[in-house]
């Protein structure tokens, strides 16, 4: 059975939860073009559009679910339509009536997990900082000059934790006077905003501002640029008033004012891999790759699909909670190009394309071809 609410109900709902520029399209296709669903099967963010705009948006369909927030598409489209902003407003209307697909099923556990637990993997709040063991980190006071807000999947993921700590010794060996929340770090609520469940959100932005003000925080340096652009786009609305600054940035500040020297040489070719939130959503495109030149040995590559046109790794919009097919993942394509192009390492800076990148490395058989790195481990590793 087909869930359809009435016409001009649904045409109501999609404005009312955000979606009043779907009006705006006149079909001209160019969201399909860039795509890059379109790289690995059949879909049409231009029909998605039609629907909702004529209020035939099927909300148990699975392709209201697809799209990833990636960005190519509102950065072309000359009618200003705003997909992100069109798709998250059906994403809520189909949350309120509690409607998911099977690949999106896990979604209302992990804003249950979210809501007591503060990450969404269930995972203790007391084990936040297990990750820290042995570095001798403080918890932020007020006199520190940043926090590190280190993102839920860096605290808990075993490949991701490797990451947290090279940031953590570089602030040190930069003698950076910087603290973490520990057990009362919780989610900045990205992700699950974007799967359109817009009430767990607002419950974690507002906890967490609380917190941030509590402890005196003006500073804050995060890994993840889904906590970034959160923090610095969407924070605000809710009172926010703190700097908010990507590692990446930080570490061309710390290496720039000497107080983080590059002590070893690297020779290995390089790719570089813009992360959406980071390049796209952010501007940040630059301050990675100077870092990167400033490794003695490094001979720096381009990916095919760089900068604005970058290849989203499909970690995006929620779907890092989804299931996708092996053979449907974008990064099964970024990792072909890092290697075609002779890369030895393939260099990214969030943790979703972390994730994204070593899945599709296993997938494809480049164990031995190509590493995957965090822009933080590399100049961990040299410094």
């Amino acid at each position: 059975m087909e869930i359809v609410a009435p016409f001009k109900e649904v045409i109501d709902e999609i404005k009312q939860y955000g979606g009043e520029r779907v009006k705006y399209c006149y079909q001209c296709g160019k969201c399909d073009a860039v795509c890059p669903w379109n790289r690995v099967r059949v879909f049409s963010m231009r029909r998605l559009i039609r629907d909702a705009v004529f209020g035939l948006t099927e909300i148990e369909k699975e392709d209201i679910w697809r799209c990833t927030t990636c960005g190519r598409c509102v950065l072309l489209c000359p009618r200003d339509v705003r997909q992100i902003d069109d798709i998250v407003a059906i994403r809520r209307m189909a949350t309120a009536y509690n409607v998911f697909p099977s690949s999106t099923k896990t979604y209302r556990q992990i804003a249950t997990y979210l809501i007591s637990k503060g990450n969404p993997f269930n995972e203790d709040p007391k084990e936040r900082a297990k990750w820290a063991e042995g570095l001798n980190v403080k918890i932020f006071e007020e006199k520190m000059e940043v926090l590190y807000f280190t993102c839920c999947y860096m605290c808990y993921d075993p490949r991701l934790r490797n990451v947290a700590r090279a940031t953590v010794q570089l602030l040190q060996k930069a003698q950076v006077n910087f603290g973490i929340l520990g057990e009362a770090e919780s989610c900045c609520g990205e992700s699950i905003r974007k799967t359109g469940n817009e009430e767990v959100f607002k419950k974690l932005a507002k906890e967490n501002l609380k917190k941030f003000i509590d402890f005196g925080v003006r500073k804050i340096v995060v890994s993840s640029p889904h906590c970034y652009y959160t923090f610095k786009n969407e924070y605000p609305n809710f009172g926010a008033n703190f700097e908010v600054v990507h590692i990446s940035e930080y570490l061309k500040e710390l290496i720039e004012s000497k107080r983080l020297k590059l002590s070893r040489d690297y020779v290995a070719n390089i790719a570089y891999h813009d992360p959406c939130y980071l390049g796209r959503h952010s501007n940040i495109f630059e301050k990675p790759r100077e870092v990167l030149r400033s490794i003695n040995g490094v001979n720096m590559l381009e990916l095919p699909e760089n900068r604005l046109a970058s290849l989203c790794c499909g970690m995006g919009g929620g779907r890092v909670w989804a299931e996708t097919e092996k053979h449907e993942r974008f990064s099964n394509i970024r990792v072909e190009d890092a290697v075609k192009l002779g890369a030895m390492e393939l260099v990214t800076s969030c943790p979703y394309c972390i994730t994204a990148l070593e899945d599709s490395k296993l997938i494809m058989g480049y164990e031995d071809k190509l590493r995957i790195k965090d822009l933080a481990e590399l100049i961990n590793e040299v410094t």
